[in-house]
C-alpha cells in the first residue's frame, strides 16, 4: 500500500477523546520497548512519526495516527514495564479493557513480539486478552534482521506454541531495518480494514 499521508490525530487517554469519525480502526499492542514505533515508521515509510524511545514506557496514551484519510493505527501503551506503579498499571488495564471492549472501529490488533525472545507471560495474556474479545490477531515478530536466518523457524515456532495461537491469526516476521514482512502485513491489515 503506498502512503501519501499520515498524522497524528490525537493522544487520548479516555474514550471521550477517541476521534468521533467512523473509519476502521488498527491496534498496536506489545511490551514496552519492544518496536511498535519502529513497525508504524517502517509501515508508513516515514522516519519519525511515532516517536521511538530508548526509554520504556514512554507511552502513556492511546495514540490515534490518520493514514490516507482512510483509516487510524492505533498505538497502545507498552505492557509489561516494572518500573510503572501499581496505580499507572490499574489505570493502563482500565483504558485498554475500554478501548478493546467497547471500541466498534477496532477491525484487529497487530500483537508486536520481539522475535528473538520466547514471548512473556505478560504478551501471553494480552493475546489471550485480545482472543477474549473475539479480535482478529496478527502477529508481528520484529526485529528479524538480529536473528540468523537458520533461526527463524525455531523462533516463530517458539512464537506460535507459547501464545498457543489460533489457525486463523497469522504470524509475520518483520524487520523495520530491511522492511521484510511490511508488504505481508498490509495485504493483512487491508483484508481486516476491508480497503
Amino acid at each position: 500500500m503506498k502512503v501519501n499521508q499520515a498524522d497524528i490525530v490525537i493522544s487520548a487517554a479516555s474514550k471521550k477523546q477517541y476521534p468521533k469519525d467512523l473509519i476502521p480502526e488498527i491496534a498496536l499492542a506489545g511490551r514496552s520497548n519492544v518496536g511498535k514505533s519502529s513497525f508504524i515508521n517502517k509501515m508508513i515509510l516515514r522516519k519519525n512519526l511515532a516517536r521511538t524511545s530508548s526509554k520504556p514506557g514512554k507511552t502513556q496514551t492511546l495514540n490515534f495516527y490518520i493514514i490516507n484519510d482512510k483509516f487510524h493505527f492505533v498505538d497502545v501503551p507498552g505492557y509489561g514495564y516494572a518500573k510503572v506503579s501499581k496505580k499507572e498499571r490499574a489505570k493502563w488495564g482500565e483504558m485498554m479493557e475500554e478501548y478493546f471492549s467497547e471500541r466498534e472501529q477496532l477491525r484487529a490488533t497487530a500483537l508486536v513480539i520481539d522475535i528473538r525472545h520466547k514471548p512473556t507471560e505478560d504478551d501471553c495474556m494480552m493475546y489471550d486478552f485480545l482472543k477474549h474479545f473475539e479480535l482478529p490477531v496478527m502477529v508481528i515478530a520484529t526485529k528479524l534482521d538480529k536473528i540468523k536466518k537458520g533461526q527463524r523457524k525455531k523462533q516463530l515456532q517458539l512464537i506460535s506454541s507459547t501464545l498457543q495461537m489460533e489457525e486463523e491469526d497469522l504470524l509475520i516476521p518483520f524487520s523495520a531495518e530491511t522492511g521484510e514482512g511490511k508488504d505481508l502485513a498490509w495485504r493483512k491489515m487491508l483484508e481486516y480494514l476491508n480497503i
